[in-house]
């Protein structure tokens, strides 16, 4: 009996040992997408926080490709030491597993430490359309089913599951443009050649304040921090159960020590709690959202089960 209860108290110092003198060499934050994309964006603010504070780099290392599945595999098959980190976001976490097969299985595969925003959504067409506001959007594509057209980034990114969501909420029937990334999509709105899009506020907010844009609402049950005065959907367009915005976050390699999970969380948490933070997030169209550590796992299965729903609901395949 002593010796097990030595081994225990064994086990229990050593972990509280390496929880305590982490970190101490560098951290990896896979970025499973491109520089200058939103979750690059947000992790490195974060980022560079944490290495103000833990007093160890945190070096961000792009991984892009397969719609971001690529650099999220790598993270998961990383050791679980708490020194690679994946900068999680909804496409290759919540939606990508009801699309398509993978490698990985993101609710078992990774542990989430805590998210860094979570990013409103905008329903946005050219200044000439012939609305004013989100009911009237409403009442016009409703009445002509199948003749207004949308754009997205992609069949199955977020951006498209957002839109579908919102469609089938408003009950409205519009055909779908997918494009190869947001920026043609957005071009091609302005110029009116398709109806609408609903994009994120840090794509779209640019176009909105220059009038190139004109926006009904967001997609979220709370406004945007980077365009306060637009109402949300559910309040202009009485949509009470629409709140949904791309996630953005820290995650890790299952196994990691509950410990460093704790303290990286904490240092998260705190970080997003500054003014000087916020404020950057914000500036770059991105709402900051921490969560408590202990809502995270029925936050990560809520996302993943809705975006399923979506995706049967629209028939959604990917060619």
């Amino acid at each position: 009996m002593s010796r097990i209860l030595s081994l225990i108290f064994g086990l229990a110092f050593s972990t509280l040992l390496v929880a305590q003198t982490y970190p101490n060499r560098p951290v990896r934050i896979i970025v499973p997408w491109p520089p200058g994309q939103a979750t690059d964006i947000a992790a490195r603010m974060l980022a560079q926080r944490l290495q103000e504070t833990l007093g160890q780099p945190f070096v961000i290392d792009n991984r892009p490709g397969a719609g971001g599945a690529l650099g999220t595999e790598m993270a998961v098959r990383a050791p679980a030491d708490g020194y690679t980190l994946l900068a999680a976001s909804s496409g290759p976490v919540s939606i990508m597993p009801s699309l398509q097969k993978l490698s990985y299985e993101p609710l078992k595969d990774l542990v989430a430490i805590g998210l860094i925003t979570r990013n409103p959504y905008a329903v946005v067409a050219a200044p000439n359309f012939p609305a004013n506001n989100a009911r009237e959007f409403i009442a016009v594509v409703r009445a002509s089913p199948d003749k207004y057209t949308f754009a997205s980034s992609g069949t199955g990114a977020t951006a498209h599951l957002v839109a579908e969501l919102f469609n089938s909420m408003a009950q409205i029937k519009a055909r779908h443009i997918p494009y190869k990334g947001s920026a043609p999509a957005m071009t091609d709105v302005i110029n009116g050649q398709v109806s609408y899009t609903v994009e994120t506020v840090a794509s779209v907010v640019g176009h909105v304040r220059s009038g190139r844009l004109k926006t009904f609402g967001v997609t979220t049950a709370r406004r945007a921090g980077g365009m306060p005065d637009v109402p949300t959907l559910a309040e202009a367009a009485d949509l009470k159960d629409l709140d949904i915005g791309a996630w953005i976050g820290y995650a890790a390699p299952s196994g990691v020590p509950r410990e460093i999970v704790l303290r990286l969380s904490n240092e998260m948490h705190k970080a997003l709690q500054e003014s000087a933070l916020k404020e950057k997030l914000l500036a770059a169209g991105l709402d900051p959202a921490p969560i408590p550590l202990e809502q995270l796992p029925a936050f990560m299965r809520a996302e993943q089960e809705r975006y399923a729903s979506v995706i049967k609901n629209a028939n959604i395949r990917l060619e």
